[in-house]
């Protein structure tokens, strides 16, 4: 009888590398965008806290210090915004833009209006800013006050697209960015939804899907077991 030999298929490692930080709603959008592609990743974790961020071996893969950056090959893309467009380009599965023109302008205004108007208003650095100038009482409300215009203005833009997510019954980009934007609002910063009621059954949709559970910052492997 001949002799007959297995193989084992070498599981290759994934050519995407996500530096993230666990609690970062810009890492956030990103992870929740890789999962909804289907998209295997390694994940390289920033402390921010412990200030990683200004080390130089990350500095050399982001000169500004923020996360996230991706690497996809050769290819380093830091910006969530800028990381979303490349996946959409480099990864079609799983459109995160919609064909109709009049409802790709909403989803681009409404991630701007998260990614511009509220997220940066609400970073590590701003915070410790207010804290050590104005008052660490402060922070809290002043947090809650630029949420609360921002929340406010996506509540009017998303009137009469809204449906199960923020243009109908398809999750694209403004959901990637209004999901972290919520359970950051929800979980850290005391915000009250019932005043957003849009907001509030979005959020709900969010939760029903698998890759928001997976991107969820607990679920991260640098979040605090």
């Amino acid at each position: 009888m001949e002799a007959t030999t297995t193989s084992s298929v070498v599981q290759q490692p994934p050519t995407l590398k996500l530096y993230s930080y666990f609690r970062s709603s810009c890492s956030f959008r990103v992870r929740f965008a890789l999962h909804l592609k289907g998209l295997d990743y390694e994940y390289k974790a920033v402390n921010l806290l412990k200030g990683e961020q200004f080390s130089p071996e990350f500095l050399e893969v982001n000169p500004i210090g923020y996360v996230p950056a991706l690497v996809d090959g050769d290819l380093l893309v830091s910006d969530s915004f800028a990381i979303l467009l490349y996946l959409e380009e480099k990864y079609p599965q799983h459109p995160l833009l919609p064909t109709n023109l009049q409802e790709k302008a909403v989803h681009y205004q409404a991630a701007n209006i998260v990614g511009s108007g509220i997220q940066p208003l609400q970073n590590l650095a701003i915070l410790r800013y207010v804290g050590e100038n104005v008052g660490e009482d402060e922070k809290i409300p002043w947090v809650q006050q630029h949420i609360g215009k921002g929340f406010a203005a996506l509540e009017k833009l998303l009137g009469g697209y809204a449906g199960k997510f923020a243009t109908g019954d398809e999750i694209f980009l403004a959901d990637l960015f209004i999901a972290p934007q919520i359970h950051a609002a929800v979980t850290r910063f005391n915000i009250d939804m019932t005043q957003y009621p849009t907001l509030a059954r979005l959020y709900e949709s969010y939760n029903e899907l698998p890759a928001f559970h997976a991107a969820l910052p607990e679920n991260q492997p640098d979040a605090p077991k």
